[in-house]
């Protein structure tokens, strides 16, 4: 069966002189949680945007369902993403909106359902994450770890066949993350969804996640189960997991020997 999701040897610039992500292959396969994992800068939320339409790969080809999403005409390109759900990193709720306003907004935008039926909607979904209480609140009322489990019931809002989180463990003290962390897993199981999560969160998504791709300067360095990436012996997978100050991804940005210029005018440190 062909992956839900699929970035075949995709490369990505925003010019010729700035390449992002350079031959990246990778396969979500439907109703499969998948972490996409890496250093700051090196990609992974580029791979968000081209799944969602936002970038179009300059060579290779993104896959959603089986169809080229760079391909896809406008009309096209906006059913395709109302099919998906996004959690943005620190949630991004609307601050002048109630918590059910939150939810419902998308809904509105979307459907024609009448009042009602949206109203019992978004108590569903509120009900999910655990925050039904929450309904006639002002964001700046939450709790960090709340207003990430509202974004989420909001990310749900229409059911999408895909949800795409960014960063969804930014800022969360310890309980609120396990809790967002595992309710993205039941939710996924629960509506049959499929998810792709970027984090640097290594501990957290060794928990939850079915699959897990490992982004180093554009490219796959590295890839398993979560069983396999806690006993792997690749050394970046090592320093990831591990924390460690220096290996693959090391801690001095080059430079010239120290020694070497010492007493140098700035202008001649190269």
């Amino acid at each position: 069966m062909a992956p839900f999701v699929e970035l075949a040897d995709v490369t990505f610039g925003y010019n010729a002189s700035r390449t992002i992500l350079s031959g990246i292959t990778l396969a979500v396969p439907r109703g499969k949680l998948v972490a996409v994992m890496g250093g700051s800068g090196c990609g992974k939320t580029t791979v968000l945007r081209l799944i969602c339409g936002q970038h179009k790969p300059s060579l290779g080809e993104v896959r959603v369902g089986g169809r080229s999403v760079a391909a896809m005409n406008r009309e096209e390109l906006q059913a395709h993403r109302r099919r998906l759900g996004m959690l943005f990193q620190f949630g991004a709720l609307f601050t002048d909106m109630t918590v059910f306003d939150n939810i419902a907004f998308p809904m509105r935008e979307h459907t024609a359902l009448p009042e009602p039926v949206i109203h019992d909607m978004v108590l569903m979904k509120l009900n999910a994450v655990g925050l039904r209480g929450t309904a006639e609140l002002k964001p700046s009322e939450l709790s960090g770890g709340m207003a990430r489990r509202v974004a989420l019931a909001r990310s749900i809002a229409l059911d999408p066949e895909l949800v795409l989180y960014d960063e969804p463990f930014a800022g969360l003290d310890p309980i609120s993350l396990s809790v967002v962390g595992q309710l993205i897993r039941k939710l996924n199981d629960a509506l049959g969804m499929t998810s792709i999560l970027v984090t640097h969160d290594i501990q957290e998504s060794l928990k939850i996640v079915d699959y897990i791709y490992f982004i180093s300067e554009g490219r796959v360095v590295a890839e398993g189960t979560p069983e396999a990436i806690r006993a792997s012996s690749d050394p970046f997978v090592r320093q990831f997991v591990d924390g460690e100050i220096d290996g693959p991804v090391r801690f001095h940005y080059p430079a010239p020997p120290l020694a070497a210029q010492f007493g140098a005018p700035v202008g001649a440190r190269h």
